[in-house]
């Protein structure tokens, strides 16, 4: 073989090496970005269900209670996991601010994992929060209807 053809032919080689690289790494860019943006949308949804539960359960304990100033131990129990579950996002939002750039594919995926799965408890009690809310709606009206007749 002659040595042009030889050099020609390994430098085609590299390149290829290096495209191939390049592409890889730029996937691999891509793929981190797209989880970290999930990552911080899991937050957000997280946020707004805990900040929805705690808004329906302040307003069904003012409806039942005889002194909505007030709060029975329930409520406050109620207050208080929520303020926890608060408490425990802005830990992880902590977390992703000042770790994620540097953190492993798995400690991602992990901690996305856990923000779904604590959206999957919350959803249960959100739904059921909502039924509750209907039905002293209707229970509301039914007694102001009965009242103004």
């Amino acid at each position: 073989m002659n040595l042009s053809l030889t050099l020609g032919v390994f430098a085609l080689l590299v390149l290829v090496v290096a495209a191939a690289w390049a592409l890889s790494s730029r996937r691999w860019q891509n793929r981190r970005a797209a989880d970290l943006q999930q990552l911080l949308d899991l937050a957000d949804r997280l946020e707004t269900d805990l900040k929805s539960c705690r808004a329906g359960l302040a307003q069904a304990h003012a409806v039942m209670a005889i002194n909505p100033d007030l709060p029975g131990a329930s409520e406050q129990d109620a207050r208080q996991a929520v303020d926890a579950g608060l408490q425990a996002l802005l830990r992880q939002r902590i977390w992703i601010r000042d770790h994620a750039a540097r953190a492993s594919q798995h400690e991602l995926d992990e901690t996305a994992a856990a923000m779904r799965a604590s959206r999957g408890r919350l959803q249960p009690l959100l739904q059921a929060l909502d039924a509750a809310q209907r039905d002293l709606d209707s229970a509301m009206r039914e007694h102001i209807h009965r009242d103004a007749e």
